[in-house]
């Protein structure tokens, strides 16, 4: 009994120790799934605690467990808009890409470590996928806004290439074991079945259960466990009849959190705490499996590895990728920078051990490097390359939180909170006034929080910097009013700076505009357009700006890309709707030796 407790407090003591040390996270940078790992070493063989765990099934059961867990709540969360701007590049990364970064990296890491090709491409399996966990994770909660078409195809790409992944890493295991038992034949079989019955499996049970929540009356507690256990279900089922139970519980999630019923609510709150109960657990126990003065006899091979994937493999593989869909060199440069490495090469590095491969520890500790140092050097630096290559969009549009109150099975109203920033134009004005401005009939003043204290709104009420404001809201009203109350000089600027000084309707055409009323015929815009006939030239300007940016971008539009007149004058989008129909343009002025991309 005492053992059973001892095992009871070491394990609340290292998700408590864990949590808390998450607070440090934003303070120093550091990735919060990094800081897990480390509460989990220092309480292993080497640590403070010294705990000897070497339980690699144990391990791994609670590391496929937790991915599923991890999965299901990232599905839950994307919405069928990231599937309009980021589903085929993803597609492309998801299989292509994790099998070029693989056949790349294999043949360095056959060259470094001097094995044989078999045990140099397991090795570069193990860590070719990106890690849904650290990318949900790290873009999602990293204070960075990026540009749809980014995020999108980074999140469904790591969402997606986890079952080549496994595949490989499965297929490659039985190479090293069975050389002769082998063949490319069974191997595509195999891939096929994977694939396809994961994704069979996934929009069949997501179909079902997306149509049968609305139908369920159950305390609110009991939804998330619901479809927890039917998620946990799916996975399994598929795993044991050949499929990916990972892209099944994926695309369960991915139909569930589409289809909004007055359940979705409840799920997506408890299912929150679930997922980061489940990096938690999974990123302790993975720390406390490694052995940290083995990972360092072999701290080279690590930095190595890490080095070539991250500079050569990844982005090899991203801009073969990426770039038949006419994304920027920009673009792909970001993508190729955050192939986030986490909790995934460290659970397939422990199929070898359990396999019983020779030197299968060397490529646990390896992998665990890598992820390491993928985790500091990729994280970290979210921010400094989100800038570095212009894929960060200005956003003053958010407010500070949001819940959903369902007034009946399939009709609901949104609670959201808007804190008055420093200088903003809400400073002085009567909250209700506000709302009067955007729509009245669907907006209503909820409550006036000041100094912690609910106050009272009469006629005579005046917003001062620090209130916060509640409005329920019938309608997708929160933008307008978010930026009522976070747009401030500063954001003012960098939002001017961006896109310009001047917004535009989109139905507006190109010469109508007075700002080219003279420029028309000019000589700069002449020599700008030499490639173009003059019937092309008068066509262009005849075009409306929607119509410019759509034929000149070749793509999706998504907020944040530019479109260029000529040397002066640039298009920027700032708003598109859920449809991909854009709905604000910017027009920017800048010097004429500028190019923009």
């Amino acid at each position: 009994m005492d053992t059973l407790n001892i095992l009871y407090l070491i394990g609340a003591v290292l998700i408590f120790a864990s949590i808390m040390a998450s607070t440090l996270s934003a303070r120093l940078g550091v990735p919060l799934l990094l800081l897990f790992l480390v509460v989990g070493m220092l309480a292993g063989e080497d640590g403070i605690l010294g705990i000897e765990f070497s339980q690699y099934g144990l391990a791994n059961f609670v590391g496929q467990a937790a991915l599923a867990c991890i999965l299901l709540d990232g599905g839950l969360r994307t919405s069928f808009k990231s599937f309009r701007v980021g589903l085929k590049p993803a597609i492309t990364l998801a299989t292509w890409g994790v099998l070029a970064t693989v056949m790349i990296l294999g043949v360095f890491v056959t060259w470094l470590l001097d094995v044989d090709w078999r045990f140099g491409l397991l090795m570069a399996a193990i860590v070719g996928s990106t890690d849904a966990a650290a990318v949900f994770s790290l873009l999602r909660n990293g204070g960075v806004k990026l540009n749809d078409r980014v995020q999108a195809t980074l999140e469904l790409e790591s969402g997606a290439n986890d079952p080549l992944a496994i595949l490989l890493v499965t297929g490659l295991i039985a190479l090293n074991v069975d050389p002769d038992g082998q063949t490319v034949l069974g191997f595509l079989g195999l891939l096929l079945q994977q694939l396809s019955f994961g994704l069979g499996m996934g929009l069949l049970f997501g179909y079902l259960l997306a149509r049968l929540l609305p139908k369920l009356h159950l305390a609110e507690g009991m939804y998330a466990i619901l479809i927890m256990s039917a998620g946990l279900a799916v996975f399994a089922a598929t795993n044991l009849i050949g499929g990916s139970g990972f892209l099944a519980i994926y695309l369960t999630g991915v139909l569930i959190g589409n289809h909004k019923v007055r359940s979705t609510e409840h799920v997506m709150r408890v299912m929150d705490s679930f997922a980061w109960l489940s990096q938690a657990v999974l990123f302790v126990v993975l720390g406390l499996l490694v052995t940290p003065s083995h990972v360092i006899d072999v701290w080279h091979y690590s930095v190595a590895i890490a080095a070539f994937m991250i500079l050569v493999a990844r982005p090899i593989a991203v801009y073969t990728s990426v770039k038949p869909f006419k994304f920027k060199d920009r673009e792909i440069g970001f993508i190729s920078w955050v192939g986030l490495r986490g909790a995934v090469p460290i659970t397939l590095a422990i199929l070898p051990v359990m396999a019983g491969i020779d030197g299968a520890f060397m490529l646990f500790d390896i992998a665990f490097g890598v992820v390491v140092l993928s985790l500091v050097l990729q994280g970290t630096t979210i921010p400094l390359m989100a800038n570095l290559f212009k894929v960060r969009i200005p956003n003053n549009k958010d407010p500070e939180e949001k819940h959903e109150v369902w007034v009946s099975d399939k009709a609901s109203i949104t609670l959201y909170q808007f804190q008055v920033k420093s200088g903003a134009f809400a400073i002085g004005r009567h909250p209700r006034d506000i709302s009067n401005r955007i729509n009245p009939d669907e907006i209503s003043v909820f409550a006036l929080v000041r100094g912690q204290q609910i106050v009272t709104v009469d006629e005579n009420t005046k917003l001062k910097f620090g209130d916060s404001v509640w409005y329920a809201m019938r309608g997708d009203y929160a933008s307008q009013i978010a930026k009522i109350f976070n747009d401030t000089t500063l954001d003012r600027k960098a939002i001017d700076d961006f896109y310009g000084d001047w917004l535009l309707s989109p139905s507006v055409k190109l010469g109508d505009l007075p700002f080219f009323t003279g420029v028309m015929k000019s000589e700069s815009l002449v020599d700008s357009l030499k490639s173009k006939s003059e019937n092309s030239v008068k066509t262009m300007w005849e075009q409306t700006v929607a119509e410019y940016i759509k034929d000149s971008l070749d793509m999706k539009p998504v907020s944040g890309d530019t479109v260029a007149i000529n040397d002066e004058w640039s298009l920027v989008i700032k708003e598109v709707d859920d449809k991909g129909k854009l709905r604000t343009i910017g027009l920017k002025h800048q010097q004429p030796s500028v190019v923009v991309q």
